[in-house]
């Protein structure tokens, strides 16, 4: 027994010092950042330089705030739709997409930027619309500047804070629970590098709906990631946690006069059977809107019956002014 554990151990202490051999190799062989694309918009947002994208030209001004490693652009096939009716605004949250890194990376930070980003673009009481965890974004807006906003629509997203993360990504001593170096560096390239990777967890977040991804559609996931500073920034991210709300704050979100909505994909697997209708009466919403067969990426997937939604709110939101 003792010789077979023995054994045992070697060979794990070999496996050990052989993959932190190829880490060191893979991540020194792979260092160095992609160029960003070309024609990107952007705007001084307090200490952040934000890249933002812009659809219409007239109409109640909608504001479209993105998820957890998704960006401006997840949101072009719903804001075309919007665009024939509202000015339709969509930024890349700090510590995605292509706008500026600029630590912290928390809830407050970002909330920030998006009331720098209202006030400089001169947006009258946008909706204000976030998908997955820009929805605690998109409510702590609300809450922070209630006269300037006109509706919340939360999109597959709760607001609440994910197991893991309540904490800024530590334990309850304060340590770190990302994988250290040079691991991290090695299994982020992995992924990233990997087509069949990319398109294998969009498919499985999207759903048999959703569009397959073409080689610009897989650059449009991972070039974000790969542009000078996205990396480190990357890891911040992951330590400061999921962007979200304490329930009480949530609870806060009911008590403001302007009209909210809550609509999630029927088959998210992200969420339980009953979060949306939680969801709901957490933040004072009517009953929620359920789309049929679609999981977490409904603003790819559904982009009409998204918009629709949203269209209702600002109708609701008409009617209040």
């Amino acid at each position: 027994m003792w010789r077979i554990l023995r054994q045992c151990l070697i060979a794990a202490l070999v496996c050990v010092v052989a993959f932190t051999g190829f880490s060191f190799t893979y991540n020194l062989a792979t260092q160095g950042a992609v160029p960003y694309p070309p024609g990107l918009t952007y705007v001084r947002t307090g200490d952040i330089s934000t890249r933002y994208r812009e659809w219409g030209t007239t109409g109640t001004p909608i504001l479209l705030l993105h998820g957890f490693v998704e960006s401006a652009d997840t949101w072009a096939p719903t804001a075309q739709i919007l665009a024939r009716d509202h000015r339709v605004y969509a930024i890349d949250l700090d510590g995605f997409g292509y706008t500026q890194r600029v630590a912290p990376y928390d809830t407050a930070h970002l909330t920030r930027q998006v009331l720098d980003f209202i006030s400089v673009m001169h947006l009258q009481r946008p909706i204000v619309v976030g998908h997955s965890s820009g929805a605690a974004v998109a409510a702590a807006v609300a809450l922070a500047d209630p006269g300037n906003v006109s509706g919340v629509l939360f999109l597959d997203g709760d607001g609440l804070p994910l197991d893991g993360t309540a904490n800024g990504g530590r334990d309850a001593s304060g340590k770190s629970l990302s994988l250290p170096q040079p691991y991290r560096t090695t299994l982020l390239r992995l992924v990233l590098r990997s087509d069949d990777a990319i398109r294998m967890i969009y498919a499985a977040a999207c759903g048999p709906r959703c569009p397959a991804l073409t080689a610009a559609g897989v650059d449009q996931w991972r070039r974000p990631f790969q542009v000078a500073g996205a990396e480190p920034a990357a890891f911040d991210v992951l330590g400061s946690g999921i962007p979200s709300l304490p329930v009480a704050q949530l609870h806060r979100l009911a008590g403001l006069p302007m009209p909210k909505s809550v609509v999630y994909g029927a088959d998210d697997p992200e969420y339980s059977a009953d979060s949306a209708a939680q969801t709901a009466a957490r933040i004072g919403a009517p009953a929620p809107a359920l789309i049929p067969n679609a999981r977490h990426l409904t603003l790819i997937s559904d982009p009409a019956t998204v918009a629709a939604d949203v269209e209702q709110l600002a109708a609701r939101a008409a009617a209040q002014r």
